[in-house]
């Protein structure tokens, strides 16, 4: 026990991030290279998009050099964004995202969406509060409310076999209705729902009307209802030859800001970054949107350790300034995506390996339970573990999203190229080949 820190370091200093960033770190120090380290890893665990980077950084190379820096970069701006860069990205939202006009005084930007995550959250609950995910969900989000927020994560299971999304997400009324129960028979305050759209880990898309079915739930209970579109813009195209016939009632991605606009309501709220559509992590930018003007208020006063970078700021200002760019820059990213998911899916079809079709995100969601004889944390974290030890490939362990049947995981498919990419198929074939030969 060290006795120099406070109760909160003390838990701090014990509590990982996550539980796959260790393996992560040492995957990295071992890429796959075709000629110098053809025996090299393959981290598809950490959700980044490498494919498009190269076309954007190009671009703001030639802004950069065509544009002399403003004085304003250097100079303390608005807590929430400046109020140039809060403007186009308005623009940006109403034109690309959301499809409907953005006003940028309900607009507050914070460094990444975890600052996001974790000031809306300090903002809008109480410690031991809780905040509910539809399950399978981002493992992380319970650090991001929990840290420093103090609100308890709450795992709602709408189903138990991959095949039961096959057509999407599942989540209903009726599941919110007994969540809702289950919280208050324990005591506990239902303050929060959250969804992913598209999800994380499964790329389902949540349709229009169902949107509008939770919004007023939760209106009609007093629980904020937040929807993250940080993968609004990373669409895989659902009408290519290969892929149709996995959706056979596709879902159009509808923006939970028009909902929003027609509502009118202080609970309902959206998220969004430039993380993932814009392969920038880097840069650390995440807008939260909400027509609440207190909450805007409170998040204004409070963001200042968070603030975005105003050199950030200014280069995606000239970024967003330039839509024809844009514009190609996202139908470039969803070919590019789409193209990588299809490798992905190819191999599991060949090899009649389980999957959720995804309509959008970074991600496959996959299902190697077959090689589990029993249904146990501990025997899933030996496959993870085997996997990568035998091929190099690092995917995200299932531990901590939430769902009830181990032996599922999560490939990121956008860190690597086509070629690249096809390579890890490869030693994943090799591998559950191996496995069902064993």
């Amino acid at each position: 026990m060290n006795n120099s820190l406070s109760q909160r370091g003390q838990t701090a200093s014990q509590s990982a991030l996550r539980i796959d960033f260790e393996a992560y770190f040492e995957a990295v120090k071992n890429l796959y290279h075709e000629t110098e380290n053809p025996e090299g890893s393959f981290p598809l665990n950490i959700a980044e998009n490498k494919l498009s980077w190269p076309i954007l950084k190009t671009h703001m190379m030639q802004l950069a050099n065509q544009h002399a820096i403003p004085n304003w970069v250097a100079n303390y701006t608005n807590s929430t964004g400046s109020i140039t860069f809060r403007d186009k990205v308005a623009s940006f939202y109403s034109k690309f995202l959301t499809g409907c006009k953005i006003n940028p005084e309900h607009l507050a930007l914070s460094a990444g969406s975890t600052s996001v995550i974790d000031l809306t959250s300090w903002i809008l609950g109480e410690p031991g509060d809780v905040a509910v995910f539809p399950a399978p969900c981002y493992p992380v989000y319970k650090q991001d409310i929990q840290n420093k927020s103090g609100l308890e994560r709450y795992d709602l299971i709408t189903h138990h076999h991959i095949k039961d999304i096959e057509n999407g997400p599942l989540l209903s009324v009726d599941h919110l209705n007994k969540a809702l129960k289950d919280i208050e028979n324990k005591g506990k305050r239902f303050r929060i729902l959250v969804i992913t759209n598209p999800d994380n880990p499964t790329g389902g898309m949540y349709p229009q009307s169902k949107l509008n079915e939770f919004a007023d739930w939760c209106i009609s209970h007093n629980i904020h209802m937040i929807v993250n579109e940080i993968y609004g813009l990373s669409l895989i195209n659902t009408q290519h030859p290969e892929l149709k016939d996995d959706y056979p009632a596709p879902v159009t991605f509808y923006s939970f800001a028009n909902i929003m606009q027609k509502k009118q309501s202080e609970y309902l709220h959206h998220w969004y970054a430039l993380s993932k559509d814009f392969g920038a992590s880097g840069f650390r930018v995440g807008m939260v949107y909400s027509l609440n003007k207190t909450f805007i208020e409170a998040y204004h006063n409070l963001n200042g350790p968070s603030m975005v970078s105003n050199y950030t700021q200014w280069m995606f200002e000239l970024v967003f300034s330039d839509e024809d760019f844009v514009e190609k820059y996202i139908k470039t990213n969803q070919q590019l995506l789409t193209e990588n998911y299809l490798i992905v899916v190819r191999l599991l079809r060949r090899l009649k390996v389980p999957y959720a079709p995804a309509q959008g995100s970074l991600f496959v969601w996959l299902d190697l339970s077959e090689f589990l004889k029993e249904n146990t944390q501990t025997l899933e974290t030996k496959l993870w573990n085997d996997l990568y030890n035998q091929t190099g490939i690092l995917l995200t362990p299932g531990n901590g999203f939430g769902h009830t049947q181990h032996g599922q995981f999560r490939l990121v498919h956008s860190c690597f190229s086509q070629k690249e990419l096809e390579v890890a198929m490869d030693r994943l074939a090799q591998f559950i080949k191996n496995k069902r030969k064993s």
